[in-house]
């Protein structure tokens, strides 16, 4: 369907979590991964990829489509639950990869705004649409609760797929910044 709508398929990442929840029906394997489509409108239009970056939370190799990461924590339910709710560590690692510092997010699909907490932890801007009140909800809760700067940091640390809790940091003080109207440029 995308390419129907011409948009230009870039990868198709395998996310492996290393903590499944169990199937508890015991009538077939047990869910232990998802699929995540990174793709571009239109074939000419360019992308921003952050290849330095995400060869350096591998350890110095090139990022492959394969993540191992866990799945979502008890803290990130602390507003309440959401049937798909994708964990911190992933959305932030999405985030990180194809934005830089100050960049506007659009979640058409936002259900309890872990698109828009990792915008906000990395310095990026976040529009999020969303049609159920309930999950509109959780999402101003998750708002409100990083306001508070303690919160703010204690999630920051805890977001996973980096080699220590100073890499993240280190890395967002001397991150390339864009401004608000600014047009980037990318090589051919």
């Amino acid at each position: 369907m995308l390419n129907e709508l011409d948009f230009k398929i870039l990868n198709v990442v395998t996310w492996v979590k290393t903590n499944p929840p169990p199937n508890l029906a015991c009538r077939c394997f047990t869910h232990s991964s998802e699929v995540i489509i990174w793709a571009r409108k239109n074939k000419k239009v360019p992308h921003y990829y952050n290849y330095e970056l995400m060869k350096e939370i591998n350890d110095g190799k090139q990022m492959k489509d394969v993540w191992n990461l866990p799945a979502i924590a008890q803290w990130e339910k602390s507003c309440g639950k959401h049937p798909t709710q994708k964990p911190l560590g992933v959305l932030s690692r999405i985030v990180l990869a194809s934005t830089q510092q100050n960049a506007w997010i659009l979640d058409p699909f936002t259900g309890s705004s872990t698109t828009g907490i990792a915008a906000n932890l990395l310095n990026r801007n976040f529009l999020g649409i969303e049609q159920e009140i309930e999950f509109l909800e959780i999402s101003k809760q998750r708002k409100r609760e990083i306001e508070n700067i303690r919160v703010f940091n204690n999630y920051k640390q805890k977001i996973q797929g980096f080699k220590d809790k100073q890499q993240l940091t280190e890395y967002l003080l001397f991150e390339p910044q864009i401004q608000y109207g600014q047009t980037l440029t990318f090589d051919k």
